[in-house]
């Protein structure tokens, strides 16, 4: 074999274990550092439209718990497309206390942490009260809350359990949240969204 053919043979060689090499890295980025994910419904309009896409910190979940006012990517309880609540029943001017307890595992939801382990919180045409305090939220749409909507307002106080989030979406009458089917354990959190790269002309933090 001559000098030329073998380093042809290496470069092809050397070729495809770079090719092979950014694959893996590209996968393990996704599965352990930053994953993209495409926003699927308009429960968080205005802060996200529908086919936005954000990128989510996966490893940062594992350090350091959500905070209020966070954008997180978590899994549902099953049966949270159904607004099944983990209870079944529950007086109409509360929550859902908690969820079914099996993890909707295949599906992604995207909303914003409006309360933590150990809050208390109610709602009021939309907006949140935590802990006693009615909350500004500018980033929020409340059209469709006023006049009493009943899923709009929730004014019986709920304390959430430790190790769990409570979810809502920034579109407030047009999003399936905890609201329905409870709150959320850390466990379910996939993890927070800090950047949104499509598209062009919605390119930033969040």
């Amino acid at each position: 074999m001559s000098l030329r053919r073998l380093a042809r043979g290496n470069q092809v060689v050397e070729f495809v274990l770079i090719v092979a090499l950014a694959i893996v890295l590209a996968f393990a980025i996704q599965a352990f550092i930053v994953k993209p994910y495409r926003i699927p419904s308009g429960s968080m309009e205005p802060t996200l439209a529908i086919g936005q896409r954000v990128l989510v910190d996966r490893i940062g979940n594992d350090f350091f718990p959500p905070s209020v006012g966070d954008i997180v990517v978590f899994h549902p309880p099953a049966g949270a497309a159904d607004q099944v609540c983990g209870a079944n029943h529950y007086p109409a001017t509360e929550v859902c206390p908690k969820p079914t307890p099996q993890e909707a595992t295949n599906t992604n939801y995207i909303k914003r942490v409006v309360a933590g382990p150990g809050d208390t919180i109610a709602i009021r045409n939309g907006h949140v009260i935590l802990n006693g305090k009615l909350q500004k939220e500018p980033f929020a749409n409340f059209a469709g809350c006023g006049g009493g909507a009943p899923d709009c307002n929730y004014p019986t106080p709920f304390k959430v359990p430790a190790g769990y989030y409570f979810m809502m979406g920034d579109n407030r009458d047009m999003s399936d949240d905890s609201r329905f089917w409870g709150p959320v354990p850390r466990s379910w959190i996939i993890g927070e969204a800090f950047a949104t790269y499509w598209p062009p002309d919605r390119i930033g933090f969040l």
